[in-house]
């Protein structure tokens, strides 16, 4: 079987779907008996529940598909359990069969013989999964490109190096051979590769030029979320730049990407106080306040219009990697899409 190597871009490393959903097909919630108190939690589940190998049990884990009787995400494998402790297995869909070829248009913006650099259109899911059979970004790739894509993402994920959300639009470069995979793998690993974002946040960060620094990992409340956390996580920076406020309640911020964390940018800036306008995950809670305080600073007939964006306003804008055959740098830009630009625009405007 081909190996997987493939890196998030501010997206969902859950490879049951796209955009955070749980994708699960069961629930099974299990009670520890009294012989399994004192086991470790991995190997306690896969003793209890049939059809699960402990390798399997850790694989779910790690994706936030463990709850305790408290609703609290569990991840860790070694934790030892009590008896009378009850957790919730979500068991996700098998992902469906190989993805057949659709005529479905791309935004093309460079090709050759090695890579394609597409501009993805924002309610685009990458490649297919439970919930997303079809109509994806692979399914698209096969019909453009027939037989000419890298084999090493498998048969479900033909080219594809990174990922972005589903409802992200923007930049992203597709493999058309292993030789272009491998260069390209390299240059995410060593971080060389530059992917550059635009977003339109609430509030005018301060400073207005800055770097986020803070681990990321499954939020403990939440199994769809991401956070911030002081244990554990993977360790994720952004560094960002206001490239234009619009007075105290919005600011459109570049932000560059250090690290390719799930929904890194989306989690940084509202741990910072100014989450991505529309952002359906992280523009809630705390975060959520942060937006309504700044919403209060616009006229009240044209709140709505940025209340209710229906996605989050977040762009790849910019992609610079070493072409994988003549080893020149190539850099490729995006212009914001119409909807995020037709936010801006109206900004202006006032």
């Amino acid at each position: 079987m081909p190996e997987r190597t493939e890196f998030d871009d501010d997206e969902d490393e859950y490879t049951g779907t796209e955009d955070g959903e749980t994708g699960e097909g069961a629930r099974q919630r299990w009670t520890v008996p009294e012989e399994a108190g004192g086991q470790r939690l991995d190997k306690a589940l896969a003793t209890g529940l049939p059809g699960l190998s402990r390798s399997r049990v850790q694989a779910l884990l790690e994706k936030g598909c463990v709850q305790d009787g408290s609703g609290r995400t569990v991840t860790d494998p070694s934790m030892k359990v009590k008896p009378g402790q009850t957790f919730d297995v979500f068991i996700p869909e098998a992902e469906p069969a190989q993805p057949e070829a659709q005529d479905i248009p791309l935004d093309v913006v460079y090709e050759d013989e090695d890579v394609l650099v597409i501009d993805k259109p924002a309610g685009m899911v990458v490649h297919p999964a439970a919930g997303n059979p079809d109509g994806t970004l692979v399914n698209a790739l096969l019909a453009h490109c027939g037989d000419s894509l890298s084999g090493i993402g498998g048969v479900r994920r033909p080219g594809i190096v990174h990922r972005l959300d589903k409802d992200t639009s923007g930049l992203m470069v597709v493999a058309k051979n292993d030789r272009a995979h491998h260069a390209l793998t390299e240059q995410f690993s060593g971080r060389t590769l530059s992917r550059t974002y635009q977003a339109l946040v609430w509030g005018v960060p301060s400073p207005r030029e800055g770097r986020i620094e803070g681990n990321i990992g499954r939020s403990s409340s939440d199994r769809k979320k991401m956070a911030v956390v002081t244990g554990g996580g993977k360790h994720a920076a952004t560094r960002y730049r206001v490239v234009r406020s619009y007075g105290t309640a919005l600011a459109l911020v570049e932000c560059t990407l250090e690290t390719g964390r799930t929904h890194q940018i989306r989690v940084h800036m509202a741990h910072i106080g100014h989450p991505v306008v529309g952002d359906p995950l992280y523009g809630k809670g705390r975060a959520g306040r942060a937006g309504g305080k700044h919403a209060s600073a616009l006229p009240e007939p044209d709140r709505e219009r940025f209340v209710g964006f229906p996605r989050q306003a977040l762009h790849a804008v910019g992609l610079t990697f070493r072409h994988p055959a003549t080893g020149e740098t190539v850099r490729f830009q995006a212009p914001l899409p119409t909807d995020i630009k037709d936010l801006s625009d109206f900004l202006e405007s006032l």
